[in-house]
């Protein structure tokens, strides 16, 4: 099962909790932030460039196996430069069976997209592209 629930229908409580997220990506090195040791991995996919943000396609999977032990919670899509920079979180059970999801995002302008995964142990999974956009699709 994925529910996706949109920036505009979050609460204050997971606002401030993708914030720290991303605060806590923001800071740690690089190389760490895009992959983690073992058979767990984030991709965030996107072109390197769009000529319209008002659709951009992105796809993000971590790599996990979906048990009850060990599994993606949420995987939270933050783009800082728009009016409101998350754009979108999917949740994942067990049932969903992989960690995968697809979608078309909205960009304001040419920004770096952060992916946030949180596993069921707490840990806390990262990647990044820049994604250069000819036309901003998000108005003041």
């Amino acid at each position: 099962m994925i529910e996706a629930v949109e920036a505009g229908g979050t609460s204050r409580r997971t606002v401030m909790g993708m914030a720290g997220s991303a605060l806590l990506a923001a800071a740690l090195p690089l190389p760490a932030r895009a992959t983690m040791p073992g058979p767990r991995a984030i991709r965030l996919d996107l072109p390197p460039a769009w000529e319209n943000g008002n659709s951009v396609p992105l796809t993000v999977t971590v790599d996990s196996p979906m048990t009850e032990q060990d599994h993606v919670r949420t995987i939270r899509i933050v783009a800082e430069r728009n009016p409101l920079p998350d754009v979108v979180t999917f949740r994942f059970t067990p049932l969903s069976g992989m960690a995968q999801a697809s979608t078309r995002i909205r960009l304001a302008a040419s920004q770096t997209i952060r992916a946030v995964a949180e596993l069921s142990d707490g840990t806390i999974l990262t990647d990044q592209a820049w994604v250069e956009v000819t036309l901003g699709g998000c108005g003041d």
